[in-house]
């Protein structure tokens, strides 16, 4: 966990990679809660016998379960002392690169593209996340998430 006193520690690494997480398993279990939560049973993701015959020779995970995952990323990997609060404030552009087969690990890595000031006392950060599988060739998600951060 990379620590920072204050915001303004954070927004000075605007061009580098910040952090980069632990490994969190995406599970058959997790597979089928997210299914549940949001309705999306496809057979891809939750039929194991038919998935191994389909073009990814398992069941994987729904992308947008493999995007949901990086608030995770960050709040265990970025503490900023001096906040108030931060707020998703959403997405400029979402990639789902490679598949994430059911049991595989992925983790975030981090990196703070650029910060503006905003009404409030706060400001607002572009970052680029990259969610990698262990074992993969390629990312599984690429994404620029805006964050505001309010003092």
């Amino acid at each position: 966990m990379k620590t920072f006193a204050q915001l303004d520690e954070l927004l000075a690494l605007a061009g580098q990679e910040v952090a980069v997480s632990d490994w969190v398993t995406v599970s058959q279990a997790r597979i089928q809660q997210f299914a549940d939560a949001t309705g999306d049973h496809q057979w891809i993701h939750l039929d194991e016998e038919r998935a191994r015959s389909g073009p990814f020779g398992s069941t994987i995970a729904h992308g947008f379960l493999t995007l949901s995952l990086v608030p995770q990323f960050f709040d265990t990997s970025i503490a900023i002392a001096d906040l108030r609060m931060g707020v998703n404030y959403g997405l400029n552009k979402v990639r789902f690169t490679a598949p994430v087969p059911a049991g595989s690990c992925v983790r975030g890595r981090l990196a703070l593209k650029s910060s503006e000031p905003i009404a409030g006392n706060g400001f607002q950060a572009a970052w680029d996340v990259t969610v990698e599988r262990e074992g993969g060739d390629k990312p599984a998600c690429v994404a620029e998430m805006l964050v505001r951060y309010y003092r």
